[in-house]
């Protein structure tokens, strides 16, 4: 799929307007050969024996079926190159299905130098026709699903129940952003006992993710929107394995023949390595690619995750190379937290932003890079008539001037961004948002005053704390490699292990 969406670029930026033509030859061309190919190969068989079933081969599998790759590389094109509406772009991956669907048996026969062109076409129309009546039945839960989504969003506009909401959230936490997550957590796998997943997705992300991101910005912390619905959603499926509505852990219990509260209990202390990953990555949003910086660097917060990701599944399940002492378990838990949250020792050291006046706002947002974020205060009043701040923050697309003009050159970026701002100095007001921008998804309030700039400070590195945390993971490693040789290795110690545990 990298494939397709980088050469679907690099045809835009040579042709340019001449590019779509192009590349519909290519894919008429790449069909063309795939369907060859797949002629070449025995047809998968069409049905399946439960009781007894044989794997097919997988890369006669993969050759016989390559050509269904077409559609996604057409829904990339529409989505990523041409910037359609995801509507009108799964219509014409739709029609580029519908097509391939009918053709391809006849030209599979073509090239088996067959003559059943007429019967082959006719037997695709009919699995065209199956597949839409499949399609239709399968969206009608989820039609079902949105359509009480938009009640649920026209009641809580039209009555503001989510200002209500909002508010009883931050009743509840006190301010407290940890315990405003943790609250929306437990609400998120509330909502999502017996929910289908879209279903769920919709529902939580309707009447949570606003309440997460506009607390966020009121307690001073910028929240990627990104990472809200990735927390909403991740809480809501944890619903289908808790107790004690867990339908995964019924189905799994059926299977295995035993209780279901209590495999859904197992299920829970299994996932627990888990459910720590949506809190880490609200704080640290580098887990998300956001702020990262080339290959390199996204490589190393990869890399550092996963093996955080292993150190707290050894400390929770209190198993590494061999069974872990107690002092090896927090060992553990000390080096997750240091993989996860450098950035947190960073900042005790200084601070990631310094406040900085208003009247730098043009000039900030002239010097930052492309997808960098800038981050500002704003102050206005609610409909209540309630003085609020909020910490706010806006991604920014390429520099469209040559640095001459700082303050034409911010002005477009951020009008590329939907967001226009007015006034002269440090009395700067926030003018215009356009709906549906990267100005609107941030929460940026028209009319509010913009109070200050935070820039990013010159400070250590935070990936440099990667290196005592490996070094901790590396310690308890030698630790029981010691003690293996020390009791002796083998399955006699490994039985003794287990057995103690």
């Amino acid at each position: 799929l990298c494939a397709i969406y980088y050469v679907a670029i690099g045809t835009q930026a040579i042709f340019g307007a001449a590019a779509p033509w192009i590349l519909g030859a290519l894919l008429i061309a790449l069909y063309i050969y795939s369907t060859w190919v797949a002629a070449r190969e025995p047809d998968l068989p069409v049905d399946i024996d439960i009781n007894n079933p044989v794997l097919p081969p997988a890369w006669p599998t993969v050759k016989a079926g390559m050509h269904f790759l077409i559609p996604i590389g057409v829904l990339l094109w529409c989505l990523m190159v041409e910037e359609l509406s995801p509507g009108l772009s799964a219509f014409y991956a739709i029609v580029a299905q519908v097509i391939l669907m009918t053709t391809q048996r006849p030209m599979i026969e073509l090239f088996r130098r067959k003559n059943d062109y007429g019967t082959e076409f006719i037997r695709g129309l009919g699995e065209v026709v199956n597949g839409c009546n499949d399609g239709a039945r399968n969206m009608i839960g989820i039609a079902v699903a949105t359509g009480c989504a938009g009640l649920i969003v026209g009641a809580i506009t039209l009555t503001g129940l989510g200002l209500r909401m909002t508010d009883f959230v931050e009743f509840v936490s006190g301010g407290n952003v940890m315990v405003m997550l943790l609250f929306t957590a437990f609400v998120c796998l509330v909502l999502g006992m017996g929910v289908p997943t879209t279903a769920n997705y919709i529902l939580v992300a309707t009447l949570m993710a606003p309440v997460i991101v506009e607390l966020g910005a009121q307690a001073g912390l910028v929240i990627p929107l990104i990472a809200v619905h990735l927390f909403v959603f991740y809480y809501g499926i944890m619903g289908d394995i808790t107790p004690p509505v867990g339908l995964a852990s019924f189905a799994a219990a059926a299977i295995a023949k035993e209780d279901p509260i209590q495999v859904g209990i197992q299920g829970s202390v299994y996932a627990l390595r888990t459910v720590l990953l949506p809190l880490i990555w609200i704080f640290n949003p580098a887990l998300l690619l956001i702020d990262v910086h080339g290959w390199g660097e996204a490589l190393l917060v990869a890399a550092m995750a996963t093996i955080a990701s292993l150190a707290f599944a050894a400390a929770t399940l209190a198993w590494f190379r061999i069974k872990c002492r107690w002092w090896e378990v927090v060992l553990l838990l000390i080096a997750t937290f240091i993989l996860f949250r450098p950035d947190w020792f960073a900042d005790r050291i200084a601070p990631e932003y310094t406040d900085a006046p208003a009247s730098q706002f043009y000039q900030l947002a002239s010097q930052l890079d492309e997808g960098d974020r800038l981050v500002f205060v704003i102050k206005g009043q609610t409909l209540e008539g309630e003085d609020l701040n909020k910490t706010v923050a806006v991604q920014l697309g390429p520099r469209t001037g040559d640095g001459k003009n700082p303050a034409v050159d911010a002005r477009k970026r951020l009008t590329e961004a939907g967001l226009a701002v007015s006034g002269f100095g440090e009395q700067l007001q926030i003018s215009t948002v356009r709906f549906g921008s990267r100005a609107a998804k941030a929460r940026i309030e028209q009319g509010y005053d913009i109070v200050s700039v935070k820039v990013p400070n010159q400070r250590l590195s935070a990936h440099w704390f990667y290196l005592p945390g490996l070094a901790i993971v590396v310690l308890v490693w030698l630790t029981q490699g010691w003690r293996m040789r020390k009791s002796g290795s083998g399955p006699d110690l490994l039985e003794r292990d287990a057995h103690a545990a």
